[in-house]
């Protein structure tokens, strides 16, 4: 039957704004992404948390932005990593009970889909500079998990021999018999060096027996890190950083950079510029040294006209280790544990004239929900089959009055479930003490006593996760890690590229 012009004026009127509105969806130019990860950073280390560390362009981001005061990453660095990297739970994508060490037969399955991966395979341009961490064989590192470039190291700089400098701070020795026992290693008759065995458990070497800490650009040994190496480093990352996105935008491609500073994990070397700058020592000078780089990467994205384009985030990797001088108040705990203080961690969100300046969220966000959200920005399709945990909080970031999109999370240390948060509520499953964490931050007054119907319902959250990921040990929804059978180190003990290394023929003494 023919339609009259009537009927096709109503269809017309009813499906028009939907048409226009997807035309102009598709039209629009799909934003950049710059993700700043500082290590180690305590909560209350930088100005917008309360820090009387000075960090103006931090100050500046916040003032431009939104802080994220309910952001959550991972007791220690390499599930944080794991976590922000695939947009699962860190036992999901990275099951180990602690962190990777240099050397690991283990690392993160190169069959993860990255956030990288993810928006490489939908035009974006990918850099990973700083700190990696989750896995230092060839296999495992960043060139392997979606990434165009990569230049840093493959994991923490305290992760090397004390004779490098990398046991003590800028100015401080050594510990002497380590020291000794180095340089009497290195006056001795050469001989041929041993290669390092990964401990039994397959996540690498630790303390005093670890090799030489690398360098590494793209797939190659570029240097070795000793102490004097140490001091440029946020220098170099940042200077890395702004040289991909200017590249990226002569080439007119969308891009993502992954910054994550060895800064501010011990041990600290900040540059002399910012040496005994600050009232917090060697820790606030280097916190002071990461806010100059925050400011000159925003200053470059002005610069090149394209802070109306591209998404910024700044985050800790875990919350700060309050024994070696960081500051998480008003959060109890340390790095290390599941109390607020060893996962909630410091979060501000940039994008001028997209996310309200001089705002602020308590909704619960995690470093699971970077993937998700930069995905759905970029419209760049996930895989149907691969379970993540994170969802997309653009929500949240641009402060819509939509309801949070996750009221839940689940607190993991290695391969146990010791907490879970519903809303305000959160409760430590060992020791059965519930917290409102909207009125007590600090995790003072445990009312479980008073709420026996809230308690039941937060077990009920973590007795319905061992069905997928375990409340301990590997759950049925636990995906397997990478795994080398031979690992061998970056750089022997002698300074000696690994076979396996592009660039074998070089040494590092």
């Amino acid at each position: 039957m023919r339609k009259s012009p009537l009927a096709f004026v109503l269809l017309a009127t009813v499906f028009l704004p939907f048409l226009v509105a997807a035309a102009s969806a598709a039209d629009t130019p799909r934003p950049n992404f710059v993700l700043i990860n500082i290590d180690d950073l305590g909560y209350r280390d930088i100005g917008p948390f309360g820090s009387n560390n000075r960090t103006p362009h931090l100050d500046r981001m916040a003032a431009e932005g939104r802080k994220l005061t309910s952001h959550y990453a991972a007791p220690v660095c390499s599930p944080s990593r794991a976590a922000l990297m695939t947009g699962s739970y860190p036992k999901r994508a990275l099951p180990i009970p602690h962190v990777l060490f240099p050397n690991a037969a283990v690392g993160l399955h190169p069959d993860e889909h990255t956030v990288a991966d993810v928006l490489r395979s939908s035009g974006y341009a990918t850099a990973a500079i700083g700190k990696w961490h989750l896995g230092d064989q060839p296999e495992f590192l960043p060139r392997r998990q979606g990434f165009d470039y990569y230049f840093g190291l493959p994991y923490s700089n305290d992760m090397g021999p004390a004779a490098d400098g990398t046991k003590n701070d800028f100015g401080k020795q050594p510990n002497a018999a380590q020291a000794t026992k180095a340089a009497n290693a290195k006056n001795a008759a050469p001989k041929k060096q041993p290669t390092p065995a990964a401990s039994d458990d397959g996540i690498g070497i630790r303390s005093t027996a670890q090799p030489p800490l690398a360098l590494i650009e793209n797939d190659t040994v570029i240097g070795r890190i000793r102490a004097e190496d140490q001091v440029p480093l946020v220098r170099r990352y940042t200077e890395k950083t702004i040289t991909f996105i200017r590249d990226a935008q002569a080439k007119d491609r969308p891009f993502f950079v992954y910054l994550a500073h060895n800064a501010v994990h011990f041990p600290r070397y900040p540059t002399e510029d910012f040496r005994g700058q600050s009232p917090n020592g060697l820790l606030g000078d280097w916190v002071q040294e990461v806010d100059w780089s925050v400011g000159q990467i925003l200053d470059a994205l002005r610069a090149m006209k394209l802070d109306r384009n591209t998404l910024v985030l700044f985050f800790s990797d875990n919350g700060g280790p309050v024994g070696q001088g960081a500051n998480n108040f008003p959060l109890r705990g340390a790095k290390g544990s599941t109390l607020e203080g060893g996962i909630r961690v410091p979060g501000l969100a940039w994008w001028p004239g997209k996310i309200p300046a001089g705002s602020s969220t308590d909704a619960i966000t995690a470093m699971i929900d970077v993937l998700p959200t930069f995905a759905a920005l970029a419209r760049a399709p996930l895989a149907a089959n691969r379970k993540i945990d994170g969802v997309d909080i653009f929500s949240v970031l641009t402060g819509a009055p939509a309801m949070p999109p996750r009221d839940t999370f689940l607190y993991h240390r290695g391969l146990l479930l010791e907490a879970v948060r519903h809303g305000p509520w959160k409760l430590h499953l060992a020791t059965g003490e519930l917290y409102h964490l909207a009125n007590d931050i600090g995790e003072a007054t445990n009312v479980a006593t008073q709420n026996p119907a809230l308690v039941a319902r937060l077990t009920a959250i973590a007795d319905a996760s061992h069905a997928d990921l375990g409340r301990d040990g590997i759950g049925p929804g636990v995906r397997p890690l990478g795994r080398v059978t031979h690992p061998q180190p970056l750089l022997a003990a002698d300074g000696t590229v690994r076979p396996a290394v592009a660039g074998a023929q070089k040494i590092f003494p």
